[in-house]
């Protein structure tokens, strides 16, 4: 081999590993065994980013996600959040996966009618939150999100919703975020509200709506519900309404009610007890809240379920009528 062609062979070796040793650090798929949750804060850029990936050993080189972000035109496009890496990826695919979408978003369900325990339950087995309450009692959280809460009890005053917060956020975002919903819903119902209600307060009008709440899910009947409450709170009648009975009854409930059950004195028993209870029982959606809000005009002072597989309930103006539909609909005679 002459020297001209030994100088020429390694002029090209020298070409090609310029080329490939950053072409192997950018689109090689680097596997690490598990993927990665990358936390990007906020000002950090492809050069934070990329000493932090190298750090943890999750790229082969930290100038491989630079010249990556380059050669993506990207370098300057990188949103802070959480974003979840595969096990098995190359730096120009990170680049990719922080610049072409969002972090990554968790969303949270809280249905109507769920109590607050249900609500906490749920957001404490989310392994894409951060949680920062889960130790918390139920007072220390509400003086944590609220500065001056209507309660101690966060029974209620939480909105049932769907959030969506960044992955890895505080869980106390998801609190905030269903207290200002509840908070704003709750004020709009009440000022919209009928005229001579029984109710001193939105609070009040809260505790309503959740009676309601989990008396019926059927659209037709919630306004005539709460017309039955609305009644017997002007005539100082009990509510004698079997859900606050069972929030009452706490773990001791296992499915059925017990005449026993009625007849025990707890701070829910509208049996035993007049007035409303002292917080809500549920979380109340939009619904019951417009219908705590505006009753029916009907003079109904009682109701039973049809059981006949549509939620609607059978009302009625007189006990004897109301016997009359307990025969026919719970006895079956």
């Amino acid at each position: 081999m002459s020297r001209k062609t030994a100088y020429l062979l390694a002029i090209s070796i020298i070409v090609a590993l310029l080329v490939a040793v950053p072409a192997a650090l950018v689109f090689v798929p680097k596997n690490n065994g598990m993927p990665y949750r990358l936390t990007v804060e906020k000002g950090q850029g492809f050069a934070a980013v990329g000493r932090q990936l190298a750090d943890k050993d999750q790229v082969f080189s930290r100038w491989g996600v630079l010249l990556a972000a380059y050669l993506n035109g990207t370098q300057n496009q990188l949103a802070p959040g959480s974003y979840r890496l595969p096990a098995r990826v190359s730096a120009w695919e990170i680049v990719r996966r922080l610049s072409s979408a969002g972090p990554d978003m968790v969303r949270i369900q809280i249905v109507e009618g769920m109590r607050f325990a249900q609500m906490r339950r749920i957001i404490n087995q989310n392994t894409l939150l951060r949680h920062d309450t889960k130790n918390w009692s139920d007072k220390e959280l509400m003086q944590k999100i609220a500065s001056e809460p209507v309660s101690d009890n966060p029974e209620g005053l939480f909105f049932p919703d769907t959030y969506e917060v960044a992955a890895d956020s505080s869980d106390v975002a998801v609190y905030r975020a269903a207290y200002r919903a509840m908070q704003e819903n709750l004020q709009a119902a009440w000022e919209s509200r009928a005229d001579n209600l029984p109710y001193k307060t939105p609070y009040e009008l809260l505790i309503m709506a959740s009676l309601i709440e989990k008396e019926t899910a059927h659209e037709e009947d919630r306004r005539d519900v709460a017309a039955v409450f609305r009644n017997r709170l002007a005539m100082n009648m009990r509510l004698q309404t079997d859900p606050a009975v069972i929030y009452g009854m706490g773990s001791a409930y296992n499915g059925k009610i017990r005449r026993a059950d009625l007849q025990r004195d707890t701070p829910y028993n509208t049996y035993t007890r007049y007035g409303l209870t002292p917080t809500p029982i549920a979380l109340p959606g939009r619904a019951a809240l417009d219908a705590a809000a505006q009753p029916s005009d009907s003079k109904f002072l009682y109701f039973v379920s049809r059981m006949d597989g549509t939620g609607k309930s059978q009302f009625s103006h007189t006990l004897e009528e109301h016997n009359a539909a307990v025969k026919q609909y719970i006895l079956k005679k």
